[in-house]
């Protein structure tokens, strides 16, 4: 099977499994690109922005459908990740050019909160936590756009959880999530691409590939977004905490 097969599959297969519960399938798409497609570092950041571009207008377009896209929620996100994107990008070429430390750090964060939201949706009696204040959303939002910006996953693989945690329904966070990774990633890549112009080394994205795996995510992004209504809030929750423990373990692993 050739790499644009391969990429096209993963993509397919990745996306509908996360767009249900607002994550990126770019969060599990970056080891598939670094181990098994060979995409060398840091281009495998842009290459994996340029899924998120390509691949988010379908499920988008499907929760736009089904009338759960828009609202303060979404422009709160997008008005922090936007610049934490472009930080993160200037981070990632001219002072991380590994993802050791992203490994270990991804993690320690994401394996507690996966087995808190797995807990929660097991005993549903409990209630969640206060909602966060809109000045911490916003600074959440910053840092988890400038983590997009480093490693390409989009930050909803980390503030899914986290906001999902203190109340907020998934039909309302799933969309928003994907909305500000989707405007997140299409800045990021234009700023790898001007950065590409400036700066020595393998910084600009596998075009080929990009695209191969982001056409996959629109198709699998589309049918994971018409699913989402139909599957209980509890599955929902329960389905974001297996998958932040999966990359927490995959990570781990691989750190």
């Amino acid at each position: 099977m050739n790499s644009v097969v391969a990429g096209f599959l993963a993509g397919l297969v990745i996306s509908v499994v996360t767009s249900p519960v607002g994550v990126s399938g770019a969060v599990f798409l970056l080891p598939v690109q670094l181990s098994v497609l060979h995409v060398p570092s840091p281009a495998v950041t842009p290459t994996n922005l340029l899924f998120n571009v390509v691949s988010g207008p379908g499920a988008l377009a499907r929760y736009r459908r089904n009338g759960q896209f828009g609202g303060p929620l979404v422009r709160l996100l997008i008005a922090g990740t936007l610049p934490g994107v472009i930080l993160g990008a200037v981070i990632r070429v001219f002072f991380i050019p590994g993802p050791q430390v992203f490994r270990v750090v991804a993690g320690a964060v994401l394996l507690p909160l996966g087995v808190w939201l797995c807990a929660r949706a097991l005993r549903p009696g409990e209630s969640d936590r206060p909602a966060l204040s809109r000045r911490v959303v916003l600074g959440l939002s910053v840092a988890t756009g400038a983590v997009g910006g480093v490693y390409g996953i989009g930050g909803g693989s980390i503030l899914g959880p986290l906001l999902a945690g203190r109340g907020i329904p998934m039909a309302q966070l799933a969309p928003a999530a994907l909305a500000a990774t989707f405007v997140t990633s299409l800045v990021g890549a234009g700023t790898y691409g001007v950065l590409a112009l400036t700066t020595a080394g393998d910084i600009a994205p596998h075009w080929v590939l990009g695209l191969s795996c982001g056409v996959g995510g629109l198709v699998g992004g589309y049918l994971g977004a018409r699913l989402q209504p139909y599957l209980p809030e509890r599955k929902l929750r329960l389905l974001l905490g297996v998958l932040a423990m999966g990359v927490a373990v995959l990570y781990l692993l691989r750190a």
